[in-house]
């Protein structure tokens, strides 16, 4: 083996790596908010865990055929032409701000025990504010500083996580699971789609996966295998852990936490624990979105370096980092932060998760779309073709669902974003033409 082959990372190393990126504080927020479905949102993890490596798979196999950079930008170019590119550049960077302020929210959250006067909703938005301009200012060291805290800190929510759900078992009490199986009474679909909805957001980022095939052994197989074991690893603790926390925590007081992992960790142990997870929680928060705002400033710059974002978007510091971009990200989620007050945090939540979803599914079926084209680029056999065009519209169709299970309010302000996208792509179109190639209107 050479020397070059041993610096690459091997199928072990990737797998860990693509469940803690995918974890991160995608969960901290989920056992409150699905227990206002019920214990019946088990089945909502089920189908979205099938979907979620449908998903995996059919970007892990983009991933590795694609020969450009643009990650699902440069997917949905590859079948649907410029514009697509700048669609999902648009819109996943849409997504992406409306994502770090649900994560600015849940941090919010979880600080709430230690800071009471945080309850006002107007005392709840500057907390939000604070959170996100100290992120965003610790952004402008650069991608390595960014990427050593971001590594470290999202342990602080995945290791009470997987402890939740190896030792949780030992409280959890099946009659209050089952007492809070449908505590609305809603129909059974209608539950498990309004669980898909806030359980899909848990694998947002599920895309990035295979954004690092050159540093890995043997990438056509590695990558996928990976990104399936992943997410398998990723579906196994998230469905362990809301399924014991929602039997040791009964589903009126769980349904109103701000801090739902210190409260199930009091109750095992003591209010010291609790608050030690707590504090744990609040700078895995910290560290995601650390993490997601510098990848939204990339989002933005590779756009601009393509052309179809301002080009203030693309200016960098000495370290790298695009300031000027981050700035202007960071305004938009401050408005955004002003226009989702809520006097109920949970909802401000559910109401930003949902919209997210929403938007995210944009790029996310621009880009799989274009698998089968790859795949025809690339020569691949029968075989591979039939297996990867499968999977891959079995994904779209599961993104579609996600859709649909956002609900009406997402769907209707979603379409409105990404509408206003082709008005931004309007201009764009119109500034690439050469107006000497135009032939002139005669009367």
């Amino acid at each position: 083996m050479s020397t070059e082959t041993n610096k690459k990372m091997g199928l072990w190393g990737l797998t860990v790596l693509v469940a803690v990126n995918m974890m991160g504080s995608g969960i901290i927020m989920l056992p409150a908010s699905l227990a206002q479905v019920g214990t019946v949102s088990m089945l909502s993890w089920i189908v979205t865990a099938l979907g979620a490596m449908c998903i995996a798979y059919t970007f892990a196999k983009c991933g590795a055929l694609c020969k450009r950079s643009g990650g699902m930008s440069a997917y949905a170019e590859e079948a649907h032409g410029k514009s697509a590119f700048f669609l999902s550049s648009y819109t996943y960077y849409v997504c992406l701000v409306i994502s770090c302020v649900a994560i600015a929210v849940s941090a919010v959250g979880y600080i709430k025990p230690f800071m009471p006067w945080l309850d006002t909703p107007v005392h709840t938005f500057y907390g939000v504010c604070a959170v996100l301009i100290v992120t965003m200012l610790a952004n402008f060291g650069g991608a390595r500083i960014t990427g050593q805290i971001s590594a470290f800190t999202v342990w602080g929510i995945i290791l009470p996580v997987l402890g939740l759900s190896v030792i949780g078992w030992w409280w959890f009490d099946p009659q209050t699971f089952m007492s809070a199986w449908n505590p609305h009474n809603a129909g059974t679909m209608h539950s498990v789609s309004t669980g898909i909805s806030l359980t899909l957001w848990a694998f947002l980022g599920i895309e990035s996966a295979g954004a690092n095939s050159d540093a890995v052994e043997n990438p056509e197989r590695n990558v996928p295998l990976a990104v399936l074991f992943g997410t398998v690893f990723a579906a196994v603790i998230y469905i362990a852990s809301t399924g014991v926390i929602q039997g040791i925590i009964p589903n009126a007081e769980l349904a109103v936490s701000t801090a739902p992992f210190g409260l199930v960790f009091s109750h095992i142990f003591n209010p010291t624990v609790g608050n030690i997870v707590t504090v744990a929680a609040v700078i895995a928060c910290v560290g995601s979105l650390l993490g997601w705002q510098f990848t939204n400033a990339q989002v933005s710059k590779a756009a601009a370096d393509e052309g179809l974002f301002p080009k203030i978007f693309a200016k960098t510091n000495k370290a790298g980092a695009p300031i000027a971009g981050m700035l202007i990200m960071l305004v938009a989620e401050l408005l955004l932060a002003v226009m989702t007050i809520s006097p109920n945090l949970i909802n401000q939540f559910n109401a930003l998760l949902n919209l997210a979803v929403f938007i995210n599914m944009v790029p996310y079926i621009l880009s799989m779309t274009a698998l089968a084209v790859m795949l025809k680029k690339n020569k691949v056999s029968k075989a591979q073709y039939r297996i990867g065009a499968t999977v891959g519209t079995l994904a779209v169709i599961y993104s579609l669902y996600g859709v649909y299970a956002t609900g009406a309010t997402a769907v209707f302000g979603g379409t409105i974003v990404t509408l206003i996208g082709y008005i931004f792509y309007g201009f764009i179109a119109a500034r690439d033409v050469d107006s000497e190639a135009v032939e002139p209107v005669t009367e």
